[in-house]
């Protein structure tokens, strides 16, 4: 046996701390710098950055370089009634990120340290019972003129009780000249809220060269005369109205317009809730559309839902509107469209076509011509089942692209009920015996009616990524199923005192009022089989799914030793960087990074609480790293995910 002498071992040692630490990681500083200036990163909702010193190769050694705590988080157990959900994507111009807090405090930070350059407070009433959770998704930042005085450079933010707020970047100050002090009221003309957090604004305004666009989040299910959906555009100077678009028939607006109504809009109209895109070069502006209120019942729409659960393209300096294409006709299932139209140029025919893509929370992905709405892949009008409820009017049919493929399952039998134990398999059997259902769109009745894509998705607000460099779509869906019953109106005090922690509604106004949960077992997990979350990648070449992988761990929601990626159900949408890496946060407290074009999982970093929110990524200077940031808030609504209030910035390890 060789004997080990003290030179020997002397000269080993370094060689052995070497290869047990691993080579030194070399970090590459020749690569492009970008920032991310808008919520989709750019205004077409690209949510693609031309990034790569974090690639492939190096993308497992990503840790947190600083934390950021905003203090604004609620369970809605405390003294603030509601709950929070973090949904924040932060913008980064110059030196300078900006963000929002769920209490809608605006907050500019040092993007490669966290620390903090200035906050500003709205102070808005926290003891309203806000319909939507106190969210904010981000601001918009404006550089209006080459001056360097006060407000020449703007961030733009609106807020949980309806204000529009433009405030200097530089100091965050508001903006004397606009509106009342650098405020717009956003509930004149709406007509009477019935309390406060009814109306509300949940996602960042957009900016159409010199005017703010802002649309609206209103109470699902409350009423018929539910406040206006009307989308409005205000001049960035000075607040002044430069247009509004009251998504009603002509002839409804005549009709109001002639009558002393209390409202300067058509009442209960489809709304927009979620982001907008634009297209500066066409002066279009894309807007998702929700559906008519309320949600589980439309026999007295008389076409009202015109612009219902539809992409609406106006002409973004007029409001006028040039396009429409609806995704789901008289939409009684709250399928309304909540995700960020994505601009992207499709190789078609040996042509390069603009196109509009918009994801939907049936899990059906529409490519559509930008100019004019028409669809680049087939769309069939197809049968779907009919018979609801008295007074009901249902479409007979239901528009289905061809390509894309369809994301989420529909095909489910009652024998598929799924459960940890044979005993909660079995309570889910129960359950969803006593459902009908005959596939998607099967209509909301009195018996109850099993909604498989639920609510929630298939694709929610969080919309998707494209990856130009490979023509990909990246999308995250939801596959979770949710019941939906409805009862004779006069039942509803009754049954709301009877299940107060239910999500019952009254729907005052029709003959019914509905109540709606996800359908789930003993263990509070989903009574469909998993997964109940994956994220897929669309070749937008060919309309086919390139790949589609569970993601989403449930080991921070029940006490089992399930710790795979069984594919827990998520909210946020993903981003795609150059050097074909897709992150995307979870509800599960991780943030995962992805290989585009394969479906790989490369890595995931711990959070210090659940991320229902969008990341974004940017390298500042050609001597600066890589930062890739998400906010980690939790989502109060559910109630399973840890809450939380940081910002957390990974980057290389020096």
């Amino acid at each position: 046996m060789m004997r080990t002498t003290p030179l020997v071992a002397a000269t080993m040692l370094p060689i052995l701390l070497l290869v047990a630490c691993g080579s030194a990681l070399e970090i590459d500083y020749s690569v492009p710098t970008a920032t991310w200036t808008q919520f989709g990163s750019d205004a077409g909702g690209a949510r693609h950055s031309p990034l790569t010193q974090v690639n492939r190769d190096n993308v497992e050694a990503l840790e947190i370089a600083w934390e950021y705590h905003t203090g604004d988080v609620s369970d809605g157990e405390g003294d603030i009634p509601s709950t929070s959900a973090f949904e924040a994507t932060p913008v980064v111009v110059d030196d300078t990120m900006y963000l929002c807090s769920p209490f809608n405090r605006v907050i500019a930070l040092n993007p490669e340290t966290g620390a903090e350059k200035w906050t500003h407070d709205p102070k808005i009433d926290l003891q309203g019972r806000y319909a939507n959770q106190l969210v904010c998704r981000g601001v918009t930042y404006w550089k209006g003129d080459d001056s360097d005085g006060a407000c020449s450079e703007t961030i733009f933010t609106a807020t949980n009780d309806a204000r529009l707020i433009a405030l200097d970047a530089k100091s965050g100050t508001p903006c004397a000249d606009f509106g009342d002090d650098g405020t717009v009221d956003l509930t004149i003309g709406i007509g009477e809220t019935q309390w406060d957090g009814e109306y509300q604004v949940t996602s960042a305004p957009t900016v159409v060269g010199g005017l703010v666009v802002v649309g609206s989040a209103i109470s699902d299910n409350a009423r018929v005369n539910a406040p206006s959906g009307v989308v409005r555009a205000y001049d960035a100077h000075t607040g002044a109205l430069a247009w509004a678009w009251d998504p009603a028939p002509a002839e409804m607006q005549a009709a109001l317009h002639e009558t002393e109504a209390s409202s300067e809009y058509v009442l209960g109209t489809p709304n927009v809730w979620g982001p907008m895109s634009f297209d500066a070069e066409r002066d279009l502006l894309f807007m998702p559309t929700g559906n008519s209120a309320p949600d589980y019942y439309g026999g007295h729409r008389t076409g009202i839902d015109e612009y219902g659960s539809s992409v609406v393209a106006l002409r973004a300096s007029t409001g006028e509107v040039v396009w429409s294409f609806q995704t789901v006709h008289h939409d009684v299932w709250d399928f309304d469209v909540a995700a960020q139209p994505s601009l992207a140029t499709i190789p078609m025919n040996g042509e390069e076509v603009p196109a509009v893509i918009q994801a939907t929370k049936m899990g059906l992905v529409f490519v559509l011509d930008r100019e004019t709405g028409e669809p680049l892949f087939p769309v069939e009008e197809r049968p779907v089942p009919q018979d609801g409820v008295d007074g009901e009017l249902l479409s007979a049919t239901q528009p289905f692209p061809v390509k894309p493929p369809q994301l989420t399952t529909t095909n489910f039998e009652v024998q598929d009920a799924w459960g940890v134990t044979p005993w909660d398999s079995g309570k889910c059997r129960e359950t969803l015996e006593a459902l009908r259902y005959e596939g998607i769109y099967t209509p909301p009745t009195l018996q109850g009616s099993l909604m498989y894509p639920g609510n929630a998705g298939g694709t929610n607000w969080g919309g998707v990524a494209t990856d130009p460099e490979n023509n990909l779509l990246l999308v995250n869906v939801l596959n979770l199923a949710f019941q939906i019953q409805l009862f004779p109106a006069e039942d509803y005090r009754r049954l709301e005192a009877a299940d107060p922690d239910a999500e019952i509604s009254p729907q005052v106004g029709t003959p019914y009022g509905m109540k709606r949960g996800i359908v789930s077992s003993p263990w509070e997990l989903p009574c469909t089989p998993p997964p109940w979350g994956t994220l897929a990648a669309i070749d937008l070449t060919t309309g086919e799914i390139a790949w589609q992988r569970p993601f989403g761990t449930v080991e921070d929601i029940v006490d089992l030793p399930i710790t795979y990626e069984i594919g827990m159900g998520n909210l946020a949408g993903p981003i795609t960087t150059a050097s074909g890496l897709t992150f995307i946060g979870a509800l599960d407290s991780y943030l995962r990074a992805f290989d585009t074009t394969t479906g790989e999982l490369l890595w995931k970093g711990r959070l210090p609480a659940g991320s229902p929110a969008i990341p974004m990524t940017y390298r500042l200077r050609d001597d600066s790293k890589q930062f890739v940031v998400v906010a980690a808030g939790g989502f109060g609504r559910n109630g399973m995910t840890k809450m939380g209030d940081s910002v957390v910035a990974f980057a290389l390890p020096d």
